[in-house]
């Protein structure tokens, strides 16, 4: 006779009571499971949206028109700190854009990977992918680096921002595109060869890292092609000799009819015939050789350095980081005074020398070089940057459409005044080519058209004094494991009576 209150109905309705929790509980776990794959919400509650991505990335990605494969070779074994910490912030990074890119409609997603160059060496290869310490972003037959100093912003030694999102969208968008922007070398003028080994003559490192940078790069004869290309996303002249005026002319046309884009490297001691041009944009060339007595502002060598530098997208990274620029013979050139009012031109001065170097104007006569007042050039006090003589100038027109109440971005040209600061044996000083490649993707509108803000890095720091730290040691050791014991011996008081 089964009874309930019998103990083999007591433990029959036990048994059943917990496979019922455990059934109960199963089914709750793969009920939060099924909602979690199919109804996800994520929040990031952090004060600046530290592992969101803005809208304007969301954006693109769910518009995304080809798969994006990245490979990170970044390692956790690297000795650098920076590294080990760097690598932190991408992995969170891009694991946000794998999470973000899997609602677009096309399927075309983010993929992930990390590769060790060393170990896996012909995979390496294979991808075309040899630098470590890098994020190479690859669709089709398209690829793109991102290094170490494009993802920090850094002031006074430390890093201030992450800058990840800006870089890691821009490449994205570059090598998703239909096609890659093109880079002329103009040729026929005695101009330096980017298919020359050289280390003087040749740009054939500048050729090879614009490739690297998803570039595609040709040479341009004006005088054979009887044109500019209607595909150049950008024209660089280096070290040209007597331009004949009907190129001069097409590259002016193409800097302003059709708002084109140059970058013009015009070493001294050579007549570029590119006067009309130059006076069309603001820009002022010396025919001069600086020199500096300051011992500071000249390496071992003989290279001039150059560490003064103006505010501009080009410039930032330099001052972010302290860099300086080393260069060969140079010759010294500035905006027009006054011509940027009104004429929609914005003109920067972006390097110069320091106070006590002057413009040399009879290098051809003499083989000491001496100031002599009133025949060479000395930087002006009224120009910015104040009695410097400056290296390069930065100049874009803007201008009005029609009656319409905004302006139009029109061309940009950029002018430095030597060439050997992309020749193979200078590209390689991190501020030399730092400089240089900014002027690039200043000029194409590279990295400048994205309007994400930078993430702050937030650091927290407890500063204790030597008296305080005796006493937090102390309540450490003592004042905690003895407020557990006596709470203790309260516990074991109150059972016993």
């Amino acid at each position: 006779m089964f009874h309930l209150e019998s103990f083999r109905a007591v433990r029959w309705l036990r048994t059943c009571n917990l496979v019922l929790q455990a059934i109960l509980i199963t089914t709750l776990f793969l009920g939060l499971n099924y909602l979690a794959r199919h109804y996800a919400w994520r929040f990031d509650l952090t004060h600046y949206h530290r592992y969101s991505l803005s809208p304007e990335t969301r954006s693109y990605l769910r518009g995304l028109t080809r798969p994006v494969r990245v490979v990170v070779t970044l390692s956790d074994d690297a000795p650098q700190e920076e590294v080990v910490q760097a690598l932190r912030d991408v992995r969170s990074l891009l694991r946000e854009y794998t999470y973000a890119s899997a609602s677009n409609d096309a399927g075309h997603r983010i993929t992930v990977e990390h590769l060790d160059v060393f170990q896996r060496n012909r995979e390496a290869q294979q991808l075309g992918i040899e630098q470590p310490n890098a994020i190479v972003f690859l669709s089709g037959d398209q690829k793109r680096v991102v290094t170490l100093g494009d993802l920090y912003h850094i002031e006074g030694g430390e890093k201030r921002e992450f800058r990840g999102e800006q870089a890691f969208t821009s490449a994205i968008l570059d090598v998703a595109a239909a096609e890659r922007k093109k880079i002329y070398f103009l040729v026929g003028h005695g101009e330096l060869d980017p298919d020359s080994v050289d280390p003087v003559r040749g740009l054939s490192a500048l050729r090879d890292e614009l490739r690297l940078r998803n570039f595609a790069v040709e040479k341009l004869d004006i005088g054979h092609l009887r044109k500019i290309p209607d595909d150049a996303a950008l024209v660089i002249a280096a070290a040209p000799l007597n331009v004949d005026r009907f190129a001069a002319e097409q590259l002016r046309q193409y800097l302003t009819a059709r708002a084109g884009r140059a970058i013009l490297l015009l070493a001294p001691r050579l007549p570029h015939g590119l006067d009309d041009l130059l006076a069309d944009w603001g820009v002022m060339v010396d025919d001069d050789v600086i020199y500096d007595i300051n011992p500071e502002s000249v390496t071992e060598e003989g290279d001039l350095r150059i560490a003064a530098f103006q505010k501009h997208p080009i410039t930032q990274m330099l001052i972010d980081r302290q860099l300086a620029l080393r260069l060969g013979e140079t010759r010294s050139l500035r905006p027009e005074p006054g011509r940027g009012t009104g004429s929609g031109l914005t003109l920067t001065t972006l390097g110069a020398t320091s106070p006590t170097a002057w413009g040399e104007r009879s290098y051809r006569l003499r083989q000491m070089p001496e100031y002599d007042p009133g025949i060479d050039v000395r930087g002006l006090p009224q120009l910015d940057p104040a009695n410097r003589l400056g290296i390069g100038v930065a100049s874009e027109r803007v201008q009005a459409r029609g009656d319409l109440p905004f302006s139009v971005r029109g061309g940009r040209l950029v002018v430095f005044g030597t060439a050997d600061l992309a020749a193979n044996s200078r590209l390689g000083f991190p501020g030399n080519q730092t400089l240089f490649f900014n002027a690039i993707n200043w000029t194409v509108d590279r990295d400048t058209q994205l309007a994400i803000p930078p993430r702050p890095i937030e650091r927290f720091q407890l500063a204790l004094s030597q008296q305080e730290l005796t006493r937090l040691r102390y309540s450490l050791l003592f004042i905690a494991p003895g407020a557990i014991a006596l709470l203790g011996i309260m516990v074991y008081w109150s059972r016993r009576s």
